[in-house]
């Protein structure tokens, strides 16, 4: 050993440190163990490569958010989801270019603002009213639906901003990720795979047994409808866009509406029917001029009958109760609206008379998201309407907070429907559609709760307004 290496002997710790971290992990007495030491070896390389490039959090947090269940632990509804290590290195990567960061005074960002202020400053309402632990629930899902205000403002206007000329080829990424997870919805009831985690009791009732309702990886069918819904949305705008203006081809536009509709159609979600149906005649309206509506239908009904098709060949029972559904939903929608609604009526009568009781209860509520697991009203409380859950848990300054941070949203996105870029027009168009039909179904779900996907809506809300605000 020469003198300079013994004047210098950490030069040999960090060999040292490697060679006693692999001897821990190949001595550890449990394979379980091995892999709990060994995986800060794989995390900090990727938390490394993640935050390097600004987008790269992005793309692994809504790959997980699609694409991975749950993990099972007893630990709210459905137990904590990988996604959520894909926040904190977002978090960090705004952190680490804060300099990066502009945003403008706009309407559309002040709505954001104020509605989840609002939401904040509930949850001390339902510690109040319903104790500490009903509280930290309602606390933790004011949270995760600030996860997607962040996505929305990292993308917009922050970090995230600096690369709009990959849009198109961020969409098509995430494009085929939503297949592959509406694929899996698919087989998952055909095959009745057991529940990743905990998840919603839904289920259907059939000749030939009672299935699960599709619900693929996420925590109910509802929110798989409605991710359906979104990207049925984004495949009218593309297919209805110049040839060459759409981030896929027109056979992968066809391959994706039949695994979307498939999807949706077993997830037996009436709502996002009616959301999806919605946008795409909103989108029809929006291109009225320029449009051969007889190949867009022509295109629309050869998917809708190859997913029928599919569906009819290997689930004919199914196939049958849910076109009876879906035609006893409209010939009895008004004249026995209380059982076509699965009992939500009786609900809506429970929380309209105790605001009528309470009337201080209707200015600022009793709680963001508490309804369903608190007794204050005497008894938990699931109303399926967004409206009136904002109502009884924020009040009419929640209410009125959320209509105007919608309108909001339809001002900006029809904006950007009509600009001359043929991207912001695209992203525009896609989620102003998408939006009305949302604004239809909140009517029979609490939509702003699928913090899952409602981060993917806000991106393409982002994508669509970034160009009118440019960053500096």
């Amino acid at each position: 050993m020469t003198d300079r290496a013994l004047t210098h002997p950490w030069r040999f710790a960090a060999p040292a440190l490697a060679g006693a971290y692999a001897a821990a992990i190949a001595l550890a007495p449990k394979p379980a163990v091995a892999l709990a030491l060994a995986a800060p070896l794989v995390a900090l390389p990727l938390a490394y490569w993640a935050i390097l490039k600004r987008d790269r959090w992005l793309t692994l947090f809504f790959a997980a958010a699609l694409l991975l269940p749950p993990l099972p632990f007893g630990l709210g509804n459905s137990g904590p989801h990988p996604a959520l290590v894909f926040v904190t290195l977002g978090l960090l990567a705004g952190l680490f270019n804060l300099d990066l960061w502009r945003a403008p005074d706009a309407p559309l960002n002040r709505a954001f603002g104020i509605f989840f202020l609002i939401l904040l400053g509930s949850a001390a309402a339902a510690m109040l009213y319903s104790g500490a632990a009903v509280g930290l629930g309602s606390l933790m899902r004011v949270l995760l639906f600030g996860i997607s205000l962040y996505v929305f403002f990292y993308a917009a206007y922050g970090p995230g901003s600096r690369e709009p000329q990959h849009a198109f080829a961020d969409t098509r990424v995430l494009y085929w990720m939503a297949v592959a997870s509406a694929l899996f919805a698919c087989v998952d009831f055909y095959f009745q795979f057991p529940a990743p985690a905990g998840f919603g009791a839904q289920f259907i009732w059939l000749q030939s047994g009672i299935y699960r309702r599709a619900q693929g990886l996420f925590y109910e069918a509802s929110t798989l409808g409605n991710f359906c819904a979104f990207f049925l949305a984004m495949i009218a705008a593309a297919w209805l866009a110049p040839r060459g203006q759409a981030p896929v081809s027109r056979r992968g536009l066809l391959l994706g509406g039949t695994v979307f509709a498939a999807a949706l159609v077993l997830s037996y979600s009436r709502g996002s029917l009616l959301n999806a149906l919605v946008s795409i005649a909103v989108l029809v309206y929006l291109n009225r001029s320029r449009i051969r509506l007889g190949r867009f239908f022509l295109a629309l009904a050869g998917a809708a009958l190859a997913a029928a098709l599919a569906v009819r060949v290997l689930l004919p029972s199914f196939a049958g109760a849910y076109w009876m559904r879906v035609s006893t939903s409209v010939e009895y929608l008004f004249s026995e609206t209380e059982g076509l609604l699965s009992g939500r009526v009786a609900s809506w009568r429970l929380v309209l008379g105790f605001l009528a009781e309470h009337p201080w209860h209707a200015l600022f509520g009793i709680g963001y998201k508490t309804l369903p697991y608190s007794e204050y009203l005497g008894r938990t409380v699931i109303t399926d309407n967004m409206y009136l859950s904002l109502l009884a848990e924020t009040g009419l300054v929640g209410l009125g907070a959320m209509l105007w941070l919608s309108l909001q949203i339809l001002r900006s996105a029809r904006r950007a429907a009509a600009s001359p870029d043929p991207q912001r027009r695209f992203f525009g168009g896609w989620i102003f559609a998408f939006w009305v039909g949302q604004i239809v179904q909140m009517f029979t779900g609490d939509l702003l709760t699928y913090w899952r996907v409602l981060p993917l809506y806000f991106w393409v809300l982002a994508v669509a307004v970034r160009h009118e605000h440019p960053v500096s």
